[in-house]
């Protein structure tokens, strides 16, 4: 991460633990989630034009440049700290 931002790292980990819920299912009686966001999610950007098509054998997506500065504006929405 670039650092020209200024994260609330306590608020970034309670985001992403509540994340995995969307993706919580029981194994062999043990409360799993899968490490990577729910498919759901996934479809839910592309289609809002945010990111590429994430159903492909790729590792990674594409962020559009609207995907871009929003991921932008919402990170330091959400975890900005103060200056």
């Amino acid at each position: 991460m670039s650092e020209e931002y200024r994260f609330d790292y306590d608020k970034v980990d309670e985001v992403a633990v509540g994340l995995l819920l969307l993706g919580m299912h029981t194994n062999a009686g043990q409360l799993r989630a899968w490490k990577g966001m729910a498919w759901e999610i996934m479809e839910r950007m592309h289609e809002k034009g945010w990111i590429g098509d994430p159903r492909s054998k790729a590792k990674s997506v594409l962020l559009t440049e609207e995907g871009e500065g929003l991921a932008r504006e919402f990170a330091c929405k959400h975890f900005g700290l103060p200056d």
